[in-house]
Formats: C-alpha cells, structure tokens, sequence
C-alpha cells in the first residue's frame, strides 16, 4: 500500500496553519518539461487544493484538497530518496501550492540537500524560501504584487491571440533579470504555436516555452 492509499482524509480547514503538514495529490520524479529549467531531473510534490480554477486546467483533479490525504512534511522531504532521487531540485506545485505556509517544507528541504523550486500562479504571497519561482498567472485570480519581484521566470499560457497583450502587463511587472516564456495551451497549440513563434521573433525578450514531457510521455 502507497503512501497515498494509505494516509487519512482531511477536510481543508485541517490543514495546520503552521505548515506541518499538507495535502499531497501525487510525486514522481521526471524531466522539468517546461520553462528555463525543462530538460532537467526533478522532483515533483503536487499539492491539492486551488481556488483559481482555469477552465483549461489538465490536473483538475487537484482543486479539492480534501481529495488528497494530509502528509506531514517529514514524510514528503523523504520521498525524493526513496525515489533515487537524493540531492534532486524539488517542485513544488499544485493545485496552487501557495495556499499553504511552505515554510517547514522549504526549511527540510534545504536541511536535505534539495533546491527548492516552486510553479504558482502567485495569487498569494510566498512562504518559504526558494531558489526558483516560476511565476505562471492566470485571469481568474490575479496575482498578488510582492510573487513578482521574486519571480525568477514568468511563463504565461496562452489560449488566445489576444493573451499576448495581457502576457506584456505582466512582463512590466517582474524584475529585469526574470525570463519570459509564452506557452501554447496544450489543446490549442496546432493553432497557437505558430503566432507565438513569430511573436517571439518579433520581441526577442521573451522565449518560447512547449510542454516537453507530453511529448515525451513522460509524467
């Protein structure tokens, strides 16, 4: 019996307000697929629980936190070694995986031997520290204004043409030093990714960004 299986449910209100403890929806470790740091091995911790719902999210099942048994973060920062994967950088996503105070799990992380990075759409201020935020924000939940100063990587998914313009009111506001990505929606990408190509080409500040590990078949 896994972890998963294993583990009580929680309702949400629950979860412990001192981050002791959160609800895992799944790990594995992979390939990062997307962004700057795509091609890279990582651990991956998906936590449930998100209130930004976008219509075309492809891991709706983790919206209810109550879905996913509670795990204390002793727990979780042993994963990546069980998995071979000692050392490895750590992402944490979601879910929106701001909702919780990730203070403990950063804390143990780094006491491991792990870079922490974390995938939000920054609709709460950070907890925790961490070596790499990649800051992905979404029309349903704007982001909260201290995520884009410490944002490392801005990648905006677009779904229409007309994102292009929003994708900019974003790239205003994080720092110099933090790198752009457009992203094609995966069900839209045979008609997005040729626009953003050639956006691209148009404004060189911003890159390209394609979900690797889809076509790879990888998780």
């Amino acid at each position: 019996m896994t972890l998963l299986e294993s583990a009580p449910r929680f309702s949400i209100s629950q979860v412990p307000p001192d981050g002791s403890a959160l609800p895992l929806m799944e790990h594995f470790y992979t390939l990062q697929g997307e962004g700057a740091n795509a091609g890279r091995a990582a651990y991956f911790v998906r936590l449930g629980g998100c209130d930004v719902g976008c219509h075309w999210c492809d891991v709706k099942e983790s919206w209810s936190a109550e879905d996913h048994p509670l795990t204390s973060v002793a727990e979780l920062v042993a994963l990546p070694a069980g998995a071979g994967a000692a050392g490895a950088p750590v992402v944490v996503t979601g879910g929106e995986p701001a909702l919780y105070n990730l203070r403990p799990l950063t804390d143990q992380l780094a006491a491991a031997g792990h870079p922490r990075w974390i995938e939000t759409s920054g609709a709460y201020p950070l907890s925790g520290t961490w070596e790499w935020v990649c800051l992905s924000p979404k029309k349903f939940k704007p982001p909260h204004e201290s995520v884009y100063a410490q944002a490392h990587e801005l990648k905006v998914v677009v779904f229409h043409e007309s994102d292009l313009a929003w994708a900019e009111t974003h790239a205003a506001r994080v720092a110099p030093e933090c790198r752009l990505f457009l992203q094609p929606e995966w069900s839209r990408s045979a008609r997005v990714l040729p626009r953003l190509i050639a956006y691209v080409k148009e404004h060189s500040r911003w890159q390209l960004s394609v979900q690797t590990h889809k076509y790879l078949d990888i998780p």
